[in-house]
């Protein structure tokens, strides 16, 4: 153990959960990362008690990490930023938790993302994860765009790419859409030989599971798949009409996140392209940003 060297009191923990995953990560009084851990989902949308655990566990995983007690758990001030819990009544369920940290400051996922994406200064993100979404701050004022969850929304995520290609699959198999790439693709990804089967492979499947299922159309579209390149280049539409949208915001930077930036940006038009900035730091250091920001306030 190195508990010795390491300033008990000046521990910070960034929190980013989500649909997919929760990522904690662990700094120092000099902003030195000591640890990180990944546990489950923690979108308490779809499940509080999931959330909290997932919260607690990667945040145990991220000491282990560092080589530090678990039980330095409740020495953490936590900067915990969440899916979901833009909608007030899972953001008051959550800020009524009784958490293990010795302090917790709660806020959304996109904030902690735009927090980290331009280190704490004004700007904007678009998320492109297994869900989708916009966000801005600049000069005080939070603007959201879309996040609306799958599957009434979320359209251009990896949830709803995949999504489209069971649909579309399903589809081409009946005879009613030419055939596709994608069929063979899918059938072979599920294990599967036909439509029924793929039925019974997705049926009430999370968003998490279709977010896997994106792979699909991207793969089909790098063939040139007419139907794969339709459903590729709706959804980068979607996200560029948010970057417009943020655009007239006045952000000076404007950052695309999420798994799916790597392959979905070249389906964007060069104008949307040409704006994007990598982000700087990752949402879970914009979690301590915020919970930094929170500290001064308080001071």
């Amino acid at each position: 153990m190195v508990t010795n060297v390491i300033n008990e009191q000046s521990l910070f923990l960034g929190i980013d959960g989500g649909g997919s995953k929760c990522k904690a990560t662990i700094i120092d009084e000099n902003n030195n990362i000591l640890g990180s851990g990944i546990a489950g989902p923690a979108n308490p949308l779809h499940g509080y008690e999931q959330t909290i655990n997932s919260i607690v566990e990667s945040a145990k995983l991220a000491l282990i990490d560092a080589d530090l007690s678990i039980d330095l758990v409740s020495s953490l001030t936590a900067g915990v930023g969440l899916a979901g819990v833009n909608l007030p009544s899972l953001f008051e369920k959550m800020q009524q938790w009784q958490h293990p940290f010795k302090q917790m400051f709660l806020t959304t996922d996109l904030r902690i993302a735009c927090l980290g994406a331009h280190n704490g200064e004004d700007g904007a993100i678009m998320i492109t994860g297994t869900g989708s979404c916009g966000y801005s701050f600049v000069n005080g004022k939070e603007t959201f765009i879309g996040g609306h969850g799958f599957p009434h929304g979320d359209k251009g995520s990896g949830a709803w790419l995949g999504l489209q290609a069971a649909t579309t699959v399903l589809r081409s198999l009946d005879g009613l859409e030419k055939t596709t790439a994608m069929n063979t693709i899918l059938l072979d990804k599920l294990n599967c030989s036909n439509a029924l089967e793929i039925v019974e492979a997705i049926a009430k499947k999370p968003a998490s599971y279709f977010a896997q299922l994106a792979c699909v159309a991207f793969q089909a579209a790098n063939e040139q798949d007419e139907l794969a390149l339709a459903i590729v280049n709706d959804g980068a539409s979607y996200i560029s009409n948010i970057a417009r949208k943020l655009c007239l915001e006045g952000p000076i930077e404007l950052s695309l996140i999420g798994g799916l930036t790597p392959v979905l940006t070249p389906y964007f038009e060069p104008e949307i392209a040409s704006r994007l900035s990598a982000p700087t730091n990752p949402p879970e250091i914009g979690a301590i940003i915020f919970a930094k920001q929170q500290l001064a306030k308080q001071a």
